[in-house]
């Protein structure tokens, strides 16, 4: 049987093809391989049909969910089954008894927002908690932050319901000695796995090695190997009242297996609704290995550890650089110190009690305590930890070799002094982070995977280490697990009668290889199958942005390092990515655009700027900007498809409607004399319909009309009847607000003048944001230089540049400064300072009591505000809020969306038209339809506010223009 023949029989979906294939290569780690093929089963029938298919053709099943896997698990050659996609429905969940039972593909923190009005959660919970799902926690057996009082997924795994490599189904609970007993007699396959692990745990010489060679039983996060000590300690074998459950061994188990269909966990109460962090300030890193000793006397709920070249990554990340707020000075290193308690009182005295013991120890200067949302901010600020790292410029990055390393805290000290020994002597610099209370660090040397010498630098580190963590009987892995990182040294950590028992153990439940092979036990070497090829070169692009913080071009699209953030969902919320949350396909995600440049553009020859693969993964970024802020690595993938595409068109020529659209502002102001007979024939219905289809325009949409003047023309004619205030603005004529909300330009000049400001538009061009929407770079740095030429010695702090349109104005904050030519750097940097959206202007008048609201009416208005995608990822809403609360009696509601879906044109164009109409679905368009009639819609960008009008019929207003018609 081949894929053909078998789609005819799987419900869900096969896909062969090389670029969804290489979509699936990678994972977080730092392995890439080809798979043969991507399969989203749909039913248990497809599985076992995938499972037979696998065994007749002497293949093999690699599951997976949403590959945030570090240690290279659901990377391999044969048949990738993402379980993402279908495998994704709470079963049922049983307040009284405290369980949840829940299919692999369910997102941790979407169960834990459904588990919460119950006041359940479950407890362990990983850095990926908004994309990782239950099945990947199950086969990496997760921990998390607070390990320390809720353990491991293993801990709270109660059930699984399974498919089995000979297609039979099992499933896995606890198991009294009598019913171990039954289950000992059968032929079937599970009956065999029962008998073989009796037969290993009973045997003396087994329970010596396993008692002898196994990590530190202190050690809670201890990964390495399948858990057969654990099984060991059941009441079927060492007399204790612990019932057997196979479900210990599957935890950690990576796949390696069993296939995974069903799940039953245990949840836990919410914690206390009183807590607290202590970011405890060290100078240096090996004062907090001491502090961190300290810290656990006092019973905390986790304790983190941030390092310095991490907290100086985050003064790079817009979104994080907010998170940064309780920082002093320049720490060399801070433990983040978590409290539970039913009072705030205690909390404060277990506060001072511990600062004044760490004071004492000469260990820490500054001991901040932070409560409410403040805490999700520096947790926020920790979990951006691995993503961040990919922000260090060049092809030396911190690598995932030795990051999983646990060792019992009361040696961490001891064991990190001769760490840093071993780096010293191989001339290594390395990045410390996470869970430090349990004794896990996860440490990443710096590394250039790219140069052969440091693959081979690679594992002799590996090899060092594993000799070193096993001198203190720790762990090799944590809880990221072994895959094809760690597999390769189970053998010396635990000895080779016990890796022998794990080959047995293997070979009974799987007999022919077939789920997930070369994980745990015969793994390849561990420095093979890399991501990139040893001794390449990467190769440098002659492009219109400046990528030198990156290294360049290729080295901007490399940051992304597979971690996944771009995975969640519109429950978790945010802007990144809007096309993901619409399709839930891996091929929507920055992460998937990512990959395929990378490679296309490493390997693809001659022909890498006429790809069809790139062309058709870039065609569904809408450009939103998300990626940029909510990114860790600060991938900004609008960027990067502008300049690419950029590229294709000099290879491939210019589409028509491409053209019309980025060359839209000039058509605009050739056709503003005519543009009565403009709209005529843009609304006439014959009309219009066939422009639409020759264009290839969505017949659904209304294509935005001309206003019968343009802002520029009414400014010129009513200059002079506006007040003569002293002091004066600018305003930026964008072309948006001047041929088509014109009206909208109007109220805000006349809202600026009415509160004591002066307005004035200076010469200049459009901002260029319809070239850089459609790839045309090089036309719009044109645009960009010829704007900073004009402007930048116009427009200061005192006399800022002030815009109607988030998009157009931002254009200056974001692109410009990267874009103009080298010689206008500085000044369009200082530029960029002094132009800010209306907005914010306003927002910073308020503040400096320039504003009051003694100009408004003191009507009660509701509102309901949808932002800007680039104004979230590039600035912030809470200027708009406090903007539109300015009048006494005026609320406002943030509807919690991303992007809108419309984009600029992309939500006009007919192939995008159904994805652009179902991102509005997501959130944005049930809340403006359950607003009341008399609440407001606010948006202030163009693009949103059709969007809602096309899909609700709701009128939307800018705020600018609400806050005029609030003016007494």
């Amino acid at each position: 049987m081949n894929f053909e023949e078998l789609k005819k029989e799987f419900s869900g979906e096969i896909i062969t093809n090389d670029a969804y294939r290489t979509l699936y290569s990678t994972d977080a780690s730092v392995y890439k391989e080809k798979p043969l093929a991507v399969t989203k089963p749909k039913t248990v029938n497809d599985i076992k049909k995938l499972i037979s298919f696998a065994r007749e053709n002497k293949t093999s099943i690699i599951p997976r969910t949403a590959g945030t896997s570090l240690a290279g698990q659901v990377v391999g050659g044969g048949i990738i089954a993402d379980v993402s996609a279908h495998w994704t429905k709470i079963i049922e969940v049983n307040k009284k008894e405290k369980w949840v039972r829940v299919q692999p593909g369910v997102v941790l923190d979407e169960l834990n927002k459904y588990l919460a009005p119950m006041e359940l959660f479950f407890g362990p919970e990983t850095s990926t908690s908004n994309r990782c799902m239950i099945g990947g926690m199950v086969g990496n057996n997760s921990c998390g932050s607070h390990s320390l009082i809720y353990g491991s997924t293993r801990d709270h795994l109660l059930e699984v319901k399974a498919v089995l490599s000979d297609g039979s189904e099992a499933v896995f609970s606890d198991l009294t000695k009598e019913e171990f007993k039954q289950k000992l007699s059968g032929d079937n396959l599970e009956s065999k796995i029962y008998r073989k692990l009796n037969e290993i745990l009973t045997n003396e010489k087994n329970i010596e090695e396993i008692n002898s060679n196994y990590p530190d039983k202190s050690i809670e996060r201890r990964n390495t190997g399948y858990a057969l000590d654990l099984l060991l300690n059941a009441e079927t074998f060492s007399g204790s009242d612990e019932k057997i459950n196979l479900c210990k061994l599957i935890a950690g188990s990576e796949g390696t297996l069993l296939f995974i269909t069903e799940i039953k966990l245990n949840l836990v109460d919410l914690p206390p609704k009183e807590k607290a962090v202590v970011a405890v300030h060290c100078n240096s890193i090996e004062q907090t290995f001491k502090a961190n000793l300290i810290a656990l006397k006092y019973k905390p709920a986790a304790i983190e550890l941030i390092d310095k070249i991490i907290l100086d990554c985050t003064k790079e990340n817009i979104e994080q650089r907010k998170n940064r707020f309780f920082i002093q000075g320049d720490p060399g290193a801070i433990l983040v110190v978590e409290f539970y308690s039913d009072s705030k009182e205690k909390i404060l005295q277990l506060k001072k009690e511990m600062e004044e013991e760490i004071k004492t120890a000469g260990l820490g200067y500054h001991f901040p305590v932070l409560f409410g949302a403040d805490i999700g901010k520096v947790w926020n600020l920790r979990k951006a930890g691995l993503g961040l790292l990919s922000n260090i410029p060049g092809d030396k990055k911190p690598v995932a070799v030795i990051e999983d390393t646990a060792v019992n805290p009361q040696v961490l000290p001891d064991y990190m002094a001769e760490f840093k020994e071993v780096l010293k002597e191989y001339n290594l610099e390395c990045v410390y982070y996470a869970h430090i209370a349990t004794g896990e660090l996860h440490l990443r040397p710096v590394l250039n995977l790219k140069d052969a010498n440091d693959v081979k630098l690679f594992h002799t580190i590996a090899d060092e280490i594993a000799k070193l963590v096993k001198k203190y009987k720790g762990s090799l892995s944590g809880e990221h697990g072994d895959g094809r990182l760690r597999g390769e040294f189970i053998p010396f950590m635990l000895g080779d009668h016990i890796y022998n028992l794990f080959k047995e153990v293997k070979n009974t439940w799987d007999p022919e290889h077939i789920f997930n092979p070369g994980k745990i036990v015969d793994t390849p070497e561990m420095n093979k199958s890399l991501r990139y090829v040893p001794g390449q070169k990467t190769e440098k692009f002659e492009t219109q942005f400046d990528y030198s913080s990156s290294g360049g071009f290729l080295q901007a699209i490399e940051k992304c390092n597979g971690s996944g953030d771009c995975r969640k969902s519109e429950i978790i919320g945010g802007t990144m990515c809007p096309s993901y949350m619409a399709a839930k396909d891996e091929k929507n995600t920055t992460r998937a655009r990512a990959n395929t440049l990378r490679e296309y553009l490493t390997n693809g020859g001659k022909e890498k700027f006429s790809s069809k693969e790139i062309y058709e993964v870039l065609d569904l970024c809408l450009s939103c900007k998300g990626c940029k802020s909510e990114c860790p690595s600060n991938v900004d993938m609008a960027r990067l498809k502008a300049e690419y595409m950029q590229f294709y068109y000099d290879q491939n020529g210019i589409s028509l409607r491409t053209r019309l659209i980025a060359y839209l502002p000039r058509i605009n102001n050739y056709l503003k004399k005519f543009a009565g007979l403009n709209n005529f024939f843009l609304g006439g219905t014959i009309t219009s319909a066939l422009i639409k289809k020759v264009l290839g325009f969505a017949p659904e949409r209304n294509i935005p009309l001309m206003h019968k003047f343009t802002f520029r023309y009414w400014i010129k004619q009513n200059f002079n009847n506006l007040k003569k205030n002293k002091k004066r603005v600018y305003i930026f004529a964008d072309e948006f607000t001047n041929f088509n909300d014109v009206e909208t330009g109007i109220k805000t000049v006349k809202l600026l003048n009415k509160l004591g400001y002066r307005v004035e538009v200076p010469e200049h061009f459009e901002s260029g944001r319809t070239f850089l929407s459609k790839g045309l770079v090089k036309e719009a740095k044109k645009i960009a230089n010829k704007n900073v030429n004009l402007l930048h010695r116009k427009i200061s702090e005192k006399n800022p540049l002030l815009g109607v349109e988030p998009s157009a104005i931002l254009t200056f904050r974001d692109e410009y400064p990267d874009l103009v030519n080298s010689e206008l750097r500085e000044e369009a940097k200082t530029l960029a300072k002094n132009c800010l959206m209306i907005d914010e202007f306003i927002a910073k008048e308020i503040d400096e009591g320039n504003i009051t609201s003694d100009n408004f009416v003191e009507d009660k208005i509701n509102i309901k505000l949808h932002g800007h995608c680039h104004q979230k990822a590039l600035a912030s809403t809470v200027p708009t809020k406090k903007m539109l609360t300015l009048p006494k009696n005026y609320s406002v509601e943030e509807i919690p969306s991303g992007c809108c879906g419309m984009a600029g044109s992309f939500g006009y164009e007919k192939e995008h038209y159904e994805l652009s109409t179902k991102i509005g679905e997501l959130v944005l368009f049930p809340a403006v339809r359950e607003a009341k009639p008399e609440t407001i819609i606010s948006a202030p960008g163009t693009s949103c506010r059709h969007q809602i009008k096309d899909g609700t019929g709701r009128e939307v207003y800018h705020p600018a223009e609400i806050l005029y018609n609030a003016l007494k």
